[in-house]
């Protein structure tokens, strides 16, 4: 809508006395209230848009570099040129219409198409082989579950990759020492393609749609340890999404950072997991408006294990689903503390704990009592704490990310691979 009318109150709302946000109204947004009622505004100009198969620039790599970042269609790295010619190896990858429309991506409605994912893949640096999966993440973005709309919002949460299967090994994935580590091929392009189009096909950028306050980078793939996994009897990410074991997909989610627990030491779950729980509490802070006023019940706070410590608590008998059980017992805050969160300091307009319940808004276990001191879990359910297992096999350590909620819920999609899929794979 390039000539919607609006109206600006100067600063921050709920950075001001009530006296000053009352004068910047009456001396600033009024008058532009009235303006816009009263007045036609100029017409915009739509942005001129090259087909999806023009040749934009001819010219050497600087040059091709050089025009892109010039027309915002680089994040800032060098890109490879999108040549037809690398497009059409991305292409013969899958058995899809290069025209097909993947989804409509907001915020500039633009299709999502399996065509402009090969140049995107192109440009990250990707291999053609990598195209099956960049289709599949594109259709996770395009998911209404997982809200790309939101991607631009203020807390500046960046989206990790999951991936599950077989893939993992057959493509040269890393998920053992340095995981979320730049340097692997795979892990790595495919975590800058992702950015890459959110600029160049949803259309965040920066300082325009893209209004994160301080923002994270792109982060790499993160690929689950699927041998560990299998020898202690722990199901994958996939599986705990609804996904048949051993298959290929992605899942996606928003988070707004991490923090690691380093050195979680003890030879059994009664001693290592109040580390766990601690770190996870103290991660997930004001996030706690995915549990309550916000989409709620939408917060999915994840946890990844290194290999050591998934085994040493597999091996006392204990099942990711007795840990999701743990956390939900053990990670809570009083309910003073909660509904202070949200009245006070956030604030939200719900945030009151019995009237929520009363009204069967939220699960019983937030008002058991009346007593302010009593302890309410941060999630609604336990399996809502997302567990995978990854990073080097011989360290005690662990990391925490805390969720965006709603805006970038987990979603998972499935990787269909060409036919003859096993017969074009990299020879090593």
């Amino acid at each position: 809508m390039p000539d919607i009318p609006s109206a600006t109150v100067p600063g921050h709302p709920l950075m001001q006395s009530p006296e000053e946000l009352e004068r910047n109204i009456l001396s600033v947004t009024l008058d532009e209230v009235v303006a816009n009622l009263t007045l036609t505004p100029a017409s915009a100009r739509d942005n001129e848009e090259p087909g999806p198969r023009d040749i934009v620039f001819r010219g050497g790599f600087t040059e091709v570099n050089a025009h892109f970042v010039a027309r915002q269609w680089s994040d800032g790295l060098p890109i490879v040129p999108p040549t037809r010619e690398r497009v059409a190896a991305f292409l013969s990858f899958t058995t899809r219409d290069p025209d097909e429309v993947l989804g409509i991506l907001l915020p500039d409605q633009r299709a999502a198409t399996v065509w402009n994912v090969a140049v995107n893949g192109v440009m990250a640096g990707c291999r053609p082989e990598y195209m099956p999966i960049l289709l599949a993440l594109v259709e996770a973005m395009a998911d209404p579950a997982y809200g790309v709309e939101h991607s631009g919002n203020t807390p500046g949460g960046e989206t990790l990759i999951m991936l599950n299967g077989p893939i993992i090994g057959e493509l040269g994935f890393n998920c053992e020492q340095g995981v979320l580590r730049d340097g692997f091929l795979p892990n790595t392009s495919i975590g800058r393609f992702w950015r890459l189009y959110l600029r160049n096909v949803a259309g965040f950028l920066l300082h325009q749609t893209d209004k994160a306050t301080f923002g994270n980078t792109w982060r790499v793939v993160m690929a689950e340890n699927e041998a560990v996994l299998r020898a202690i009897g722990w199901p994958a990410i996939n599986v705990d999404m609804g996904f048949a074991a051993g298959t290929n997909t992605v899942t996606v989610a928003r988070y707004t950072g991490g923090n690691l627990l380093a050195s979680v030491t003890g030879s059994d779950p009664q001693t290592m997991l109040p580390y766990l729980a601690l770190g996870v509490r103290q991660q997930v802070s004001w996030h706690v408006m995915f549990t309550l006023g916000m989409q709620s019940g939408s917060l999915r706070p994840l946890i990844l294990l290194s290999p050591i410590l998934a085994r040493t608590i597999a091996a006392a008998g204990w099942s990711k689903r007795d840990v999701q059980d743990y956390l939900f017992e053990h990670v809570r805050m009083p309910a003073w503390e909660f509904e202070r969160q949200l009245r006070d300091w956030n604030p939200k307009p719900v945030w009151n704990l019995a009237e929520e319940v009363a009204l069967g808004h939220l699960p019983a276990v937030f008002h058991v009592s009346d007593d302010p001191q009593r302890l309410v879990p941060l999630v609604w359910k336990p399996e809502d704490y997302m567990i995978a297992v990854t990073g080097d096999p011989d360290r005690n350590n662990a990391y925490v990310f805390a969720h965006n909620g709603v805006l970038g819920f987990p979603t998972t999609k499935n990787i269909d691979l060409p036919a003859d899929w096993a017969s074009r794979l990299p020879r090593t």
